[in-house]
């Protein structure tokens, strides 16, 4: 087993802080980050930052000059060892000879699952893999998700009242939550692949489901130039073609995939003639290269999707609000009959967001039986 000094961990934890830097443009790439040090300092540095822009290797690299020769280089991820947009990093840090590189883990991606790792070893490049992995998977869940289950990572975000109400019985809903917790809504859907919704969702509100660069919150905007906005994709279930063109969604940035009968995606239908969930994200995933899909509906897809075990993370703000037993609730008919089916969360994050308070979440799947 690696032996890994203080020394490789300052610099991981540095590397893996470079790769957030990346979280609202490298989709669906990977965020990475890298640090290179030369008798214990640092010589380059780098993190990805957009999907055909370089690697966090290049960058690091470039800023090292010759002082990459017999470097140690620190990485977030497995260095690639395919061509894509640009050419493999293991090549490069070959070519740069560093002496050492150390992985936090090893990248699931198919087309390299250890082969950078060999390819340097078998350069005489000594590596070591494993320093700080944990950390370096929660850079990515989305993207290993996709890459170890072939469908994407799936956050249901709700909102609701106190007492779980998303709206008052006449369908009155607007506004339940603060500012700050609209704000925090879109930098989640800035993180995302896609947006999914309903057409019911999508026309009662006349929702555009896009980011706004204006409503993200100051801190974002502060890190980020508008023109690095990437839109999501917005996903629409319409198995009625209920959808028109004067609607505000065909009238926003963002793409529109409809997956309804004349529309992007014919919709696969299950046995009760209803959208098949999993079909949906499997082809999502194959056609749109979708690693985190963020779900924004109403009761009753809330609950399809939790009845079909697809959600991996629930984001939940609830209001100081009040809005009575007449309102209409948060999740619809899941048919439990006894406590033991009952799905438990294990809860993940609890924080205040203007006067909310937003609760990050995981189900609990329970076996069949």
């Amino acid at each position: 087993m690696a032996q890994f000094t203080p020394q490789d961990h300052a610099m991981m934890l540095r590397a893996i802080k470079l790769a957030r830097g990346g979280v609202f443009t490298t989709p669906p790439n990977p965020n990475v980050g890298c640090v290179i040090t030369n008798n214990g300092e640092i010589v380059g540095e780098g993190f990805h930052f957009k999907a055909g822009e370089p690697h966090a290797e290049v960058h690091a690299l470039r800023m090292a000059g010759d002082k990459a020769v017999g470097a140690t280089a620190y990485v977030t991820l497995e260095p690639c060892s395919h061509y894509g947009r640009t050419p493999p990093c293991a090549e490069g840090l070959i070519k740069a000879k560093v002496a050492k590189v150390i992985c936090a883990m090893q990248d699931p991606n198919p087309q390299v699952a250890g082969r950078g790792i060999q390819m340097l070893r078998d350069a005489g490049i000594e590596v070591q893999v494993g320093l700080l992995e944990e950390d370096a998977r929660a850079l990515n869940p989305a993207f290993i998700k996709r890459m170890e289950t072939g469908r994407p990572f799936v956050q249901l975000k709700m909102a609701a009242s106190l007492d779980g109400q998303t709206a008052l019985a006449n369908g009155q809903s607007q506004w339940i939550t603060s500012s700050q917790a609209r704000q925090d809504v879109q930098a989640w859907r800035a993180k995302s692949g896609a947006i999914l919704s309903t057409s019911k969702t999508v026309i009662d509100d006349n929702a555009s489901l896009n980011v706004r660069f204006d409503d993200l919150p100051a801190s974002v905007q502060a890190r980020y130039d508008r023109s690095n906005l990437r839109q999501p994709l917005r996903v629409i279930l319409d198995r009625t073609g209920q959808l028109t063109s004067d609607l505000k969604l065909f009238h926003t940035e963002g793409d529109v995939v409809q997956v309804s009968p004349q529309g992007d995606m014919a919709p696969e239908l299950n046995s009760e003639g209803k959208i098949d969930l999993a079909a949906t994200l499997d082809a999502l995933t194959r056609e749109y290269n979708i690693n985190h899909l963020w779900v924004e509906a109403g009761a009753t897809l809330a609950g399809a999707f939790i009845q079909a075990r697809l959600v991996d993370e629930l984001v939940l703000y609830l209001a100081p609000k009040l809005m009575g037993s007449d309102g209409r609730g948060l999740i619809g008919a899941l048919g439990l009959e006894a406590m033991s089916q009952v799905i438990e969360l294990e809860i993940k994050q609890l924080t205040q967001v203007g006067s909310d308070i937003r609760i990050i979440a995981t189900p609990i799947y329970k076996e069949s039986n």
